[in-house]
């Protein structure tokens, strides 16, 4: 069934409810606006068996469990919650891992959007005879031309249209982003105004949600028995090859990284390349970071069947990047080469690249290698 140009018409939906203020208001918003809501709560993760330091937060607690359910009981609307650390575990954490071990820098929430949530809502919908799907994403989703278009959300400053990318079409023609037209403070006013004034005050959390304190490399150390012993002592060396000193091993540096590398040097210096089978980091200074293309593969695409050749993009190497402009080149192997107008920095890859025809999101894919020169 095709939703995209009807999807203004009222129906069943089942909104994914993490307990934070977004998705709460997003449920409330269209229990109002006269949808039969269920509310879904996913458990993706169990913080007992992670052993970082910090008490469960975010969208996997039970606290964030109960926030949703108390407010689903109080509107009246069904909530239930479902396991999938399954299903996320095998995939998200295997590959987080995988990535990291491969020398390269993960994007776990990409991932999970596009691999576990929204086929797990949709699989769930389908179950419960659901029309459509919705998020509190701040996204803007339409219907043109034949295809499900995401552009970046009114409000820019909080626009997540990056980690939206992978996202395919058979899941959009089903999804509403309900504060897509919305401000944050607009957001947090209306669940005041609804009575939740503490979920409103409630801290966002921007933490990967199985590393809950935020450390990685213990996350690492726990997850793969002997990995410290394994690779502590590999060797620092220049962009000649000098050696410069000894590391703690390959996977606990990440490209771009000036603090915490443990050795003086006498001048910044960065982390520029990291090769895993010698188990060796490359430091360099802060012009050796400075690239001009890059290839990205495992694409994903929104706004066209194909990307035209030669299009030109504002392209984002991490979430939080203004973007460069660059021209895309399409190869046969399936891959993109992105030129990029200007010197950009710290290309990782493992790193999400995503591609923006003015607000309207072309598509994006995964960086496999930065290029020191044009193409």
């Amino acid at each position: 069934m095709d939703h995209g140009p009807n999807k203004m018409s009222k129906g069943k939906v089942l909104v994914a409810m993490s307990g934070g203020i977004d998705s709460t208001v997003a449920a409330v918003m269209l229990h109002q606006q006269g949808y039969e809501v269920i509310g879904i709560t996913m458990k993706t993760w169990d913080y007992a068996t992670s052993g970082g330091s910090k008490k469960e937060t975010g969208c996997c607690s039970l606290d964030s469990i109960n926030d949703a359910r108390q407010v689903a009981v109080e509107v009246g609307f069904p909530h239930y919650i479902i396991d999938i650390r399954n299903e996320f575990g095998d995939y998200v954490i295997d590959n987080f891992v995988e990535e990291y071990l491969a020398g390269r820098t993960p994007n776990p929430c990409v991932l999970c959007n596009t691999h576990i949530k929204w086929e797990a809502l949709l699989k769930r919908a389908d179950a419960m005879g659901c029309d459509f799907i919705a998020t509190g994403h701040y996204a803007r989703l339409r219907y043109e031309n034949g295809r499900h278009i995401i552009s970046k959300a009114k409000d820019l400053g909080k626009d997540q249209s990056y980690v939206l990318w992978g996202v395919s079409q058979k899941c959009l023609a089903r999804t509403i982003f309900p504060l897509a037209e919305f401000m944050k403070p607009d957001i947090r006013k209306m669940c005041e105004e609804w009575g939740y004034s503490e979920l409103a005050k409630k801290a966002e959390s921007y933490e990967i949600c199985f590393v809950p304190d935020n450390d990685y490399r213990g996350f690492l150390k726990r997850r793969v028995p002997n990995l410290q012993e394994e690779v502590n002592g590999g060797l620092f060396v220049d962009t000649q090859g000098n050696i410069l000193g000894k590391h703690e091993g390959y996977p606990f540096y990440t490209i771009g990284q000036r603090k915490g590398l443990g050795i003086a040097l006498g001048e910044p210096m960065y982390v520029t390349e990291i090769h895993p089978a010698t188990n060796t980091v490359v430091l360099g200074r802060d012009e050796d970071l400075q690239k001009t293309t890059m290839i990205v593969g495992g694409l994903n695409l929104i706004k066209f069947a194909e990307v035209p050749e030669g299009i030109e993009s504002v392209t984002k190497i991490r979430y939080k990047d203004a973007g460069a402009i660059s021209t895309l080149h399409p190869q046969p192997d399936g891959k993109i080469v992105v030129e990029f107008e200007a010197v950009v920095r710290a290309i990782a890859p493992g790193q999400s690249a995503v591609f923006y025809e003015g607000d309207d999101l072309i598509g994006g894919g995964i960086i496999h290698a930065p290029v020191a020169v044009m193409v």
